[in-house]
Order: C-alpha cells, then structure tokens, then sequence
C-alpha cells in the first residue's frame, strides 16, 4: 500500500475539493490511487466532479498560423509574462507558428526545422535565452489540414495579431463558399476556446473515459435508493449530460446558448451551399498540465533573515 503522504491528501484536495479528512480516507480505501480515490470521492457524493489535475502555470505565448487549408499552433514557455510581452520574444513565436504549418504537428520536426536568419528553429531559443536572460522552451504543436474547405482559428486573450493565451483551430470539410466557412469555423473555435470540448463526435469518446463515468453515475444513481429499472433510465439521462458536456457537436453553442454545435454546422452547410464535416479541432491554453512551483513567501523571508 502507498503512503498516505500530506502531499497526496493535497493533489487530492486540489483535484475535488472534498475536506481533507475525507480525501485522507478516500486514499485509504483506495490504496493510495489518487485517481482511484477521486471516482471514490464522488460515488459518495463528496466531490461535484473530477477537476484535472494540471493547472496554467507556465507564462509565454501560444502562436496560431492559418493559410487557407491548413492551420498550425506553436506553445513557446517563458518564465515571467514579462518575456511574452517581449517584442523579440512575440517575433519568435509568431515565425515559429508559420513555420509549424510545413512540420504536421510534429514538434521534433519543428526544433529542427531552418531558420530564416540561418541555424533552426531550437537554435533560435537558444540564442533568445542568452540575449534575454531569462529560460525557454518550445514546448509542443498541432497542425490540421483538409482536402477541401477551410482550417479556421481563433486566439482568445491576444497579445498581438496570432499570439496569445488560448488558441484554437477547427478543420472544415467542405466544397461551399469558402468565406462562409470561414466565418462559421471562427465562431466554433470561439464556443471549443470557451466550452473545452474533450471529443469531436460521441462514436469518438474514449471507451476507458466513458466506462469510468458510468460507474461514477450508477453508483451515484443507487444512493438514490431507487429500483433497478428507475436506475437505468436515470443513467441513460446522465450519460446523454456527460455527453453535451464534453462532446463538441453536441455541445450547447454558447454563442446564442440555445443551439447544439451539431445544428449550428447543419444551418452553416445551406448558407455556404454544401454539406459542412469537422473533422477536428485542437485547443491549446497557456501552460496547461505544467505544475508551478509554489512558494511560501514568509519561509522565503525567513530563510533570507537567517542567513544575515
């Protein structure tokens, strides 16, 4: 069995924010599983929902690159926001997205890709490290592409034209007008940057991800005390919610807050004059799923007095 250290009990605490004599318990039940412990926690009704555990915690930019049927996102990670307000620092990651759009997604490809100036991309961070003064990393990337139709984008808190904190980009397939895809795949990227969608259609829900729900939901549902039958209707209302939660076409457009994506697409596809398909969507915000160290500042205080 693992240790029930003060650490876990607080990862624990930051991912449901059960009281701490609860979530100690929950990772006594379950050996220590931090995951385990969580489904725990919630089948007893001691935590709304499963929280995920990386948090925003990196400062930098996300650079965003589109150019008709293809698009590109680029995660560059400095260590204050001071640096992603750099103009140098801006230069390099918008360039960085431009030339993401010719590696596929694949981040090796990137750090090894030419630079304009001479030398690759990677040995252009480098470079920046030293004249800044201050650590960086080109953390990841994601490309999409279709044969035909339109790779929209859209950034949320913009720091310049193609840079900022939350970028998207959404892949339409599609012989319509070109310039009412656009314009319908902009606003989608908007609702996926709001609404996080995990997954495109419901045939493409993770089968692990779903099991895992439902045995949350029924054990949930058979607190109620309520008979078998009553039970598997109530499960399959729940599992319907789970899905407009995380799946992005049958999620509640938060633009008008009264439509599915799925019928928002269906009245694009008889405006732009031919049937519309998305056929994917990449999100990336700032720094998520990198932990910040935290620190206490009296301890740091402290530690300086003592040193005098």
């Amino acid at each position: 069995m693992a240790e029930i250290t003060a650490a876990l009990v607080k990862d624990l605490r930051e991912k449901t924010g059960a009281g701490m004599m609860d979530c100690k318990k929950a990772l006594g039940e379950t050996a220590g599983d931090l995951e385990a412990a969580v489904d725990w926690l919630r089948k007893k009704g001691l935590a709304a929902a499963a929280k995920k555990s990386g948090r925003v915690a990196a400062e930098g930019l996300v650079g965003m690159a589109t150019d008709g049927t293809k698009g590109a996102l680029a995660e560059v990670n400095a260590e204050t926001d001071f640096v992603a307000r750099n103009d140098q620092f801006q230069a390099y990651a918008k360039k960085v997205a431009e030339i993401a759009l010719g590696c596929g997604g694949d981040i090796e490809k990137l750090k090894a890709a030419s630079w304009p100036e001479g030398g690759t991309v990677a040995d252009k961070v480098t470079n920046l490290i030293a004249t800044i003064g201050e650590n960086m990393n080109l953390r990841r990337t994601a490309a999409l592409s279709v044969k035909d139709g339109v790779v929209a984008g859209y950034m949320h808190s913009a720091a310049a034209p193609g840079l900022g904190k939350i970028g998207v980009l959404v892949a339409l397939e599609s012989t319509g007008d070109k310039a009412k895809l656009a314009e319908v795949g902009k606003q989608i990227a908007m609702h996926v940057a709001a609404a996080n969608p995990q997954f495109l259609t419901v045939d493409s829900v993770d089968t692990s991800a779903l099991e895992r729900e439902k045995d949350v939901l029924r054990e949930q549902a058979r607190a109620t005390g309520k008979p078998d039958n009553i039970i598997e209707k109530m499960m399959d209302g729940r599992v319907r919610k789970f899905y407009e939660d995380v799946v992005l076409l049958e999620q509640l457009y938060v633009i008008d807050g009264e439509s599915r994506v799925k019928q928002i697409v269906e009245k694009a596809a008889k405006e732009a004059g031919a049937p519309i398909q998305i056929t994917g969507f990449v999100r990336f915000a700032l720094g998520e799923g990198i932990e910040r160290e935290e620190k206490d500042f009296a301890a740091e205080v402290a530690e300086q007095l003592a040193k005098k």
